[in-house]
């Protein structure tokens, strides 16, 4: 774990609130699946670093952090990240889960039993999500068929400043969620589409905290939302559509 981040945890006198905050800081970063990452270049700033750490702690659009951060999963595989991040999503708004054998009586969400619902195969099936990955609005259809309601929102369709204006509302609320689907290499990533759910919002730096589920590749990373958002805005050519952003609430 990072040493600033250890300090700050074993801090006793830090208020309950922040406490809670600052162990979900402790959980999503203090994982030995963070030993072997890509470099984080160019504009964007590592969650794990002193400079990460301060925005975040400075950061009042944060709602989603904390729940967020104790359903953190790694994607099972290389096009899973919207398997990860959906089942990151549908835990923490407690939706009832299916059963998952490897737990016994207790149930989860997991990328292994989220496409046990009928409903989802007939969006797309795993075998194919496992291949080449999923578009904006099958994101969108396999959320619907939990109970959950769900927004769309294709970046040709948008605004940047349509974007900050939901995604800052969204993180300002408990119990709803958001989700953008990106190009990784117009980030300065390797190196397609990706999907992650957004953790946090700071105002200052006008920077979100995109939650990467590859966590086998990235950390946690602060972007711009200029930057975010021309990542967003651009073409999918699996769907012949922009990028774009989901909105998810409890119905």
């Amino acid at each position: 774990m990072n040493r600033s981040i250890s300090k700050i945890c074993n801090k006793k006198l830090l208020y309950k609130p922040l406490q809670a905050f600052i162990l979900g800081l402790c959980i999503a970063t203090g994982t030995s699946v963070m030993a072997q990452l890509l470099p984080v270049k160019g504009n964007l700033i590592n969650l794990n670093s002193r400079e990460g750490e301060q925005l975040l702690l400075e950061s009042k659009a944060r709602t989603d952090y904390l729940p967020l951060s104790l359903q953190f999963v790694t994607q099972d595989n290389l096009a899973y990240c919207g398997v990860a991040s959906i089942v990151m999503v549908l835990n923490a708004l407690e939706i009832p889960a299916p059963e998952s054998p490897e737990y016994g009586k207790f149930r989860l969400f997991t990328q292994e039993n989220f496409f046990n619902n009928e409903k989802t195969r007939q969006v797309v099936e795993p075998q194919v999500v496992a291949r080449k990955g999923m578009t904006l609005d099958q994101l969108s259809q396999l959320i619907e068929t939990y109970a959950v309601k769900v927004q769309v929102y294709h970046a040709g369709n948008s605004s940047l400043e349509e974007f900050r204006k939901l995604a800052v509302q969204n993180l300002e609320q408990p119990g709803n969620f958001i989700l953008v689907n990106y190009l990784r290499s117009s980030l300065g990533q390797e190196t397609g589409g990706h999907i992650s759910p957004i953790g946090a919002y700071n105002e200052k730096t006008d920077r979100f905290l995109i939650f990467d589920v590859s966590r086998y590749k990235y950390p946690p990373i602060w972007v711009s939302t200029s930057d975010l958002w021309q990542s967003m805005n651009t073409l999918d050519s699996d769907s012949g559509k922009t990028r774009g952003f989901v909105l998810i609430n409890p119905q």
